[in-house]
């Protein structure tokens, strides 16, 4: 089992940047594909960005790519989302999961570990 720790999150004006951190506990990302997901008031959760579990593949959501990098450090103990651009519908809690077992990497249901997200709020 591992326990997912997101934090980085804040108030921040449109074209700013912000990076969250996931940080893994119990064990390492090792074998284990991560996803950032996030979710705004009134809405489902969505995918934002992943990571395979060799950690040689991203995968993003149209909404995030060329805004968004995802990365994991060399320990494989914490992930990285780049947050850059920033606009006022980027606001949402941003949660990361994570699961070895994940074949889909944008299905939140293929995740058994969830962090308790960090709020993101981007004022326009």
């Amino acid at each position: 089992q591992v326990l997912l720790v997101e934090s980085g999150g804040g108030l921040v004006q449109a074209g700013d940047s912000l990076r969250l951190f996931c940080a893994a506990s119990g064990r390492t990302f090792s074998n284990y594909a991560v996803g950032w997901f996030r979710q705004a008031p009134g809405k489902e959760r969505e995918f934002v960005a992943g990571i395979s579990r060799n950690g040689w593949t991203t995968t993003y959501a149209d909404s995030a790519k060329g805004r968004f990098t995802m990365s994991r450090n060399g320990a494989k103990t914490t992930v990285y989302l780049q947050m850059n651009s920033l606009k006022s519908e980027d606001t949402a809690v941003y949660y990361c999961a994570a699961d070895p077992t994940v074949t889909t990497m944008g299905v939140p249901q293929e995740y058994r570990y969830w962090g308790q997200g960090t709020q993101v709020t981007v004022s326009s």
